[in-house]
This record gives C-alpha cells, sequence and structure tokens, in this order.
C-alpha cells in the first residue's frame, strides 16, 4: 500500500532537480557504511538501528561514543580520508548537490597521530568534476596544552585548508585560545563559523557570534528562543547551517513538526540545510529536504529560498554563485 502522501513524488522529483548545498557536515561523520564492510563485513554486516525513523539517541555521549568507535575504525591515515571522502562527494554529485563544506576533528589527528595538511590535501583531492568543496577543520573546546598550541601554529598554512569551525560542549565557556585564533585564520584568509545553538541554549550562538565574530553558525536553531538574538542575527546577516534530522534524533526537538526552522525561516534568518552526520543518522540530503516538505509545510517556493541561501554563503565567486541561482529561478519559474 502506498503510504506517501499525494504530491510526495513530484516533490521529490523537484528537489532532486533542485541545485543543492550541503555547508555542515563532518567527514568523520558520513563515513560510508560499504568502509566499514570492507574492514569487517561480519562485524559491520547490518546498519546501525539509529538509522531507523524513529530511533532516538538516549543522549549526546551515546551518540558520540557510537560514531568515535566507527571513525576511529577506518580513519587512520591520510589515504583512509581520502577513500571515504570520494565515496561521500560521489553521493553529493548522485544528489545533484553542486558546494560542499566538510569539515574533519582535530581530535582524529591526534589520537590517529596525522597530518592535518596531508588529510585536508587527501579530501580536496578526491573531489570530482563538477562540485566545489571547501575543507574545515574542526577544533574542539578544549583548554590550551601545547600540542593544541602547536596545531594552532600550524593550520592558518595548510594549503588546502579554507577554514575552522568550533566543536564539541556548546555548554562549556569559550576558550581565550579560540578568539586569538579565530582573528588569526581570518587574517590569513581562512573562514571561520562555529557549532552553537545545539545542545547549548541560545547564549551560546550569541558568544560564538559576538567573541568569536562568526557569521555563520553550525545548528543555530535554539536562537529562536531569544526574540532579541534574532533581531541580533538578521541584522548581521549571519547564516545558520540546519540539520533537522539530526536535531530530532538527538533529542534537540521532540517531534519534527515543531523544528525551529519554520520560525527561524518566517522570521527571516537565513538557514542552509545539511545532514550532519549520516552514519549515524541514516540520512541524506534530499531526506532533509523532504522533512521540510512534508512534515514543515515548506512550499517549492520556500525550497528553492532555503537552496538560494546555501549559495548565497557559499565561498564561491560572486559570478558562480550567480549561475546556481539562476538555475533556481529558472527550475522555480518553470
Amino acid at each position: 500500500m502506498n503510504t506517501q502522501p499525494q504530491g510526495y513524488d513530484q516533490t521529490a522529483a523537484f528537489i532532486h532537480r533542485l541545485p543543492k548545498t550541503e555547508t555542515h557536515l563532518h567527514i568523520e561523520g558520513a563515513l560510508p557504511w560499504e568502509c566499514l564492510q570492507s574492514l569487517d563485513p561480519k562485524k559491520f554486516k547490518r546498519t546501525p538501528g539509529s538509522w531507523a525513523k524513529d530511533f532516538r539517541f538516549r543522549d549526546f555521549a551515546q551518540f558520540e561514543k557510537e560514531l568515535i568507535g566507527y571513525a576511529t575504525a577506518w580513519y587512520t591515515s591520510a589515504e583512509r580520508y581520502y577513500e571515504a571522502a570520494k565515496r561521500i562527494f560521489a553521493r553529493h554529485r548522485s544528489q545533484n548537490v553542486k558546494y560542499v563544506e566538510a569539515s574533519f576533528a582535530s581530535a582524529m589527528l591526534q589520537w590517529r597521530d596525522l597530518c592535518g595538511a596531508e588529510v585536508a590535501a587527501a579530501i580536496k583531492a578526491a573531489v570530482p568534476p563538477g562540485l566545489e568543496v571547501r575543507v574545515f577543520l574542526g577544533l574542539h573546546r578544549t583548554p590550551e596544552d601545547a600540542w593544541l598550541q602547536n596545531l594552532c601554529k600550524e593550520l592558518v598554512h595548510w594549503d588546502a585548508l579554507d577554514g575552522i569551525d568550533l566543536h564539541g560542549d556548546e555548554t562549556l565557556a569559550l576558550q581565550e585560545w579560540t578568539r586569538r585564533l579565530w582573528q588569526r585564520a581570518r587574517e590569513a584568509g581562512k573562514f571561520t563559523k562555529a557549532h552553537a545553538g545545539e545542545l547549548g541554549g541560545p547564549n551560546s550562538v550569541k558568544d560564538v557570534v559576538e567573541q568569536l565574530g562568526v557569521r555563520r553558525v553550525e545548528h543555530g536553531v535554539r536562537a529562536v528562543e531569544d526574540a532579541t538574538l534574532l533581531d541580533k542575527l538578521r541584522d548581521l546577516g549571519v547564516t545558520l547551517d540546519v540539520c533537522p534530522i539530526s536535531n530530532l534524533k538527538l533529542g534537540v526537538v521532540k517531534t519534527i513538526g515543531h523544528h525551529p526552522i519554520r520560525r527561524l525561516h518566517d522570521a527571516g534568518i537565513p538557514c542552509t540545510l545539511s545532514t550532519d552526520d549520516p552514519i549515524s543518522f541514516g540520512n541524506t540530503i534530499e531526506h532533509e529536504y523532504q522533512t521540510l516538505a512534508e512534515h514543515l509545510a515548506f512550499d517549492r517556493r520556500e525550497l528553492c529560498h532555503i537552496a538560494r541561501n546555501g549559495f548565497e554563503a557559499a565561498l564561491l565567486t560572486t559570478d558562480k554563485k550567480q549561475l546556481y541561482l539562476d538555475d533556481l529561478d529558472a527550475l522555480h519559474q518553470a
């Protein structure tokens, strides 16, 4: 029996035709399941139970433990990052994604004694024709130590690195080293963004915008709880890189129908759409768009608007952005 809502097939086809971006993606969290199966077919025979639509993680610790287990099993070298990234980016191409921002975790560099410059270059080398990728290093909200000090000195010189992102426990106060590094990275031509407003409240969003000077916030959905903050984000032109299915499965929202992206969009806050960690959530970028249409009443015009936000936020030349924006206009008017 067909249980899909009327018009679902037409909406799915429209979503597929949309030129899209993905601006909030963790390379470790996007590890293709077949990579793990190639390591141990018996251990990784079945896909994760967390891929089920009704699955919810008990807490962030459960999610993190599972994800770290997958990541550390595979990502043992720059070559492994290359192999995984080739598969990841091929999936983007198959979904008509034109632009991706992907981050890799500084913790993996430390745990596996990897060279960050080599990992960034390996990810860039895996990019297929027809796809633009910008690579970010995700640094965690940890106290500064000798290893981190050395990393911060080096990373601004990595040619293949396009920017930095702040990961980790959003309830922790920002470390002084992050303020220094975010400023120095921008001076070196690197783009800066930060995770906030997921498990941390609206103040975590305010902190990264005011103290780190970012204009791109990963998640940021809890900003909806503070009307004054929304005014500030709108005035500053801050874009939120939102991941609805991730938010649902991690308990940030109780039901997808109440996800804040609808209120944020209606309030004029630019939001993009991404998957975050698909190895944990079993999602694709097309699933995310379908979720907006099916559960949050986004019509085709609004889906185009979300796609436009991604290209307007993208680290592309003005001319290249306009090509994609023109494509979106033509698709909407067809």
